[in-house]
């Protein structure tokens, strides 16, 4: 399925038309809270269909049917069931064909001999709002909702900040936020503290996530034709490790910092996850709205730990096999998804074994969160390869399956060591006559760089969405001059770097 072409976040036309013309109307209609609604969910529905009007026909009609599903349930509880059961199976039809089609036949077609392929592209966001819609219609079958408001119901599911890769909300958390009237006071403190978390989501974005994409692109690219060595392997890992991290928190941050402008608090879903010291902590921490997503309607429906630790582990891996296949058509990412669910079902079968501590030392969490991100790392592989071939390639190579390699620029300056190092097992034959991933110690640098941000500093959960001021330490955000100059700072670097934007690695989704 081809990319579909869309307004980014990280593109002038955002920046510099869209978002000034639907705050400025926001701000205009301040005194009618539900022109407000419309408002928004007019500019929402205009967002996603911006470079490709065709969607919404789709995002509508998604709408329309979700919606009169939902009232149908709660009109007719008897049939609630019933009801439920029609709505999930239409929208899981609807996304396997746009989503699966392609995927599936391929697959029969190499076993059968005959080709049903077609050329469906991908709708954007297809996942996180039919999910999200599903999510709806479950709760009003089990009557936790009473929400018969269209209008509150379409900006719900269409509110640009979240549309495209989530947060997944919850009803509860952002319905009840629409038509509210805000003070004068509060509206400047939403805008600033939103206009500063999106300053520093957009500048994690463009400085540091995108420049990761160019380098591990080059990587990948070359993989598949030589074979690598045992650091450049590992290092194309944490290249792209880094880059998933800082391109997902990035928009994160610009997606709950656009959605504080507007008065609109949206749920955590990203809290330092390579600080995690257990792959059970780390999707407490990646992707913290899809989990509890996967957790509420799929791993609980199905038995969750209430039927002994067998059937625990078993739905531990179905749900993660899925999560796995909802990322993408492709047999990477089922294998990230079995590698995560093998992962997770063996940290639970450790703690049964040998019950962690209830505060663990300080030397146990550092060596647990060095496990954990070396795991997350070697996972990350089949998800960014592309091929089962070339995850097992790489793999290899992180594995010593080919030695440990050294690049090809320590050859001459080792002198007669060189030779010796190779009757080790160490080899010169690295994929990049330049150095590490072609950058030389350019790369290895950044990546220590990056690491240090990633494991030392505060995640900004801590300098913004609602935690004390103390957690953040000095570097918690308040309405101050300093402030005021680090937005402006990370405006103009992400300005800067906007050359060529790449799209967000959760937009495939």
């Amino acid at each position: 399925a081809g990319k579909i072409a869309v307004m980014l976040f990280t593109t002038s036309a955002f920046l510099l038309i869209f978002l000034p013309a639907v705050l400025a109307g926001h701000w205009l209609l301040r005194v009618q809270p539900r022109l407000q609604t419309v408002w928004l969910l007019l500019a929402s529905i205009v967002f996603y269909g911006w470079n490709n009007p065709q969607l919404v026909a789709l995002l509508l009609t998604s709408m329309l049917f979700n919606f009169g599903a939902a009232q149908a349930v709660l009109r007719h509880r008897h049939a609630g069931r019933w009801i439920l059961g029609m709505a999930v199976t239409v929208n899981l039809a609807a996304l396997g064909y746009f989503k699966y089609w392609n995927f599936f036949w391929a697959n029969v077609g190499t076993v059968a001999g005959f080709d049903l392929h077609r050329d469906i592209a991908l709708p954007l966001a297809i996942s996180f709002f039919t999910f999200q819609q599903i999510a709806y219609v479950a709760d009003c079958a089990r009557g936790v909702v009473v929400e018969r408001d269209f209008i509150k119901y379409g900006l719900f599911v269409t509110f640009f900040p979240h549309l495209i890769a989530g947060p997944l909300v919850h009803h509860a958390e952002m319905i009840p936020q629409f038509g509210k009237r805000r003070s004068p006071t509060r509206q400047r403190q939403d805008l600033s503290v939103g206009l500063s978390l999106f300053a520093v989501g957009l500048a994690k974005k463009v400085v540091f996530a995108d420049w990761f994409a160019m380098i591990g692109d080059t990587g990948f690219g070359h993989a598949g034709s030589v074979v690598p060595s045992f650091a450049e392997a590992w290092g194309l890992a944490l290249v792209f490790g880094l880059q998933i991290y800082f391109d997902f928190s990035g928009y994160t941050d610009m997606a709950l910092g656009l959605a504080r402008m507007f008065g609109i608090r949206l749920p955590e879903n990203f809290a330092s996850p390579y600080k995690a010291a257990s792959i059970i902590e780390f999707w407490r921490r990646w992707h913290m709205t899809l989990s509890r997503f996967l957790r509420d309607y799929l791993y609980i429906p199905l038995g969750g730990n209430a039927k002994g630790m067998a059937r625990r582990l078993l739905n531990l891996m179905v749900v993660m096999l899925l999560a796995g296949l909802w990322h993408g058509a492709g047999w990477g990412f089922v294998a990230w998804g079995a590698l995560h669910g093998l992962m997770l079902t063996a940290n639970h079968l450790l703690r049964a074994l040998v019950p962690p501590p209830p505060t663990p030392s300080a030397w146990r969490r550092r060596l647990g969160i060095s496990v954990t991100f070396l795991l997350v790392l070697l996972a990350w592989v089949p998800f960014r390869a592309g091929s089962l071939a070339l995850t097992v390639k790489l793999w290899g190579a992180m594995l010593l399956a080919g030695g440990i390699g050294l690049p090809l620029t320590l050859r001459p300056a080792l002198g007669p060591a060189a030779s010796w190092l190779e009757t080790l097992g160490m080899n010169f034959n690295g994929m990049f006559p330049n150095g590490l991933l072609g950058h030389s110690g350019h790369a290895l640098g950044a990546c220590l760089a990056a690491l240090l941000v990633v494991w030392l500093g505060p995640n900004t959960a801590a300098l913004f969405v609602g935690r004390r001021a103390s957690a953040g330490g000095i570097l918690a955000w308040r309405p101050n001059g300093a402030w005021a100059t680090a937005t402006g700072l990370c405006l103009a670097l992400a300005v800067l770097g906007m050359r060529q934007p790449k799209y967000f690695v959760y937009f495939q989704f």
